[in-house]
């Protein structure tokens, strides 16, 4: 993903597509995120394309210096018109190369500009995941997008503090599909129903 040929286009329409489906009895819903209903995960979703799009930009300040477990994610009223507006700033500001280098920060973590690229693509997956789950939607990652979130999930297997921000790995067979192995190494059960 360092190689800035990564576009999050494809993957923030499947987002914004997923989420202009749920209905409005939905936002209650649980999903695969623990204490957090579809609302909640639409907040996270808006909150993080406004951290990630003023990371690209460079713009730090309060929406790239606050930690997600700093405030509880919710929506507002606008939301249906605010995220997917947001979703295309988020892919638009990527598109520069600027984005992807140097220094940056998101969550209040400085990092590189291709480090925030690999956690904002990962975010966009896994959650579209998680949205899709939570409101029975079929869901269909973008397939680069799909490959680089797994490589990132792949790559902090070993880290020793993986564990406080994705969970434990989630064992899935080998031949399982790629989206299955994402979702596993992000700390979900790919099998998660809304039933249960």
């Amino acid at each position: 993903m360092t190689d800035m040929t990564l576009d999050l286009g494809p993957q923030t329409r499947v987002v914004a597509s997923l989420a202009e489906a749920v209905t409005d009895e939905q936002l209650s819903a649980p999903t695969p995120c623990p204490e957090m209903a579809v609302r909640n995960l639409l907040g996270h979703l808006l909150g993080l394309s406004v951290a990630f799009r003023d990371a690209g930009r460079k713009d730090l300040g309060a929406t790239t210096d606050t930690s997600p477990e700093a405030v509880e994610p919710d929506i507002g009223p606008g939301w249906r018109e605010e995220l997917p507006k947001v979703l295309d700033e988020l892919s638009e500001v990527w598109r520069d190369p600027e984005a992807w280098t140097g220094m940056t920060r998101a969550g209040g973590i400085d990092l590189p500009g291709a480090v925030a690229a690999a956690v904002a693509v990962d975010e966009l997956v896994i959650h579209a995941w998680d949205l899709a789950r939570a409101t029975g939607q079929e869901y269909a990652p973008d397939p680069v997008a799909l490959q680089a979130s797994h490589d990132f999930l792949l790559a902090s297997v070993d880290d020793p503090g993986r564990d406080s921000i994705f969970g434990p790995v989630v064992p899935v067979p080998a031949g399982a599909p790629l989206l299955d192995r994402a979702v596993g190494l992000s700390g979900r059960d790919p099998g998660w129903r809304r039933d249960r």
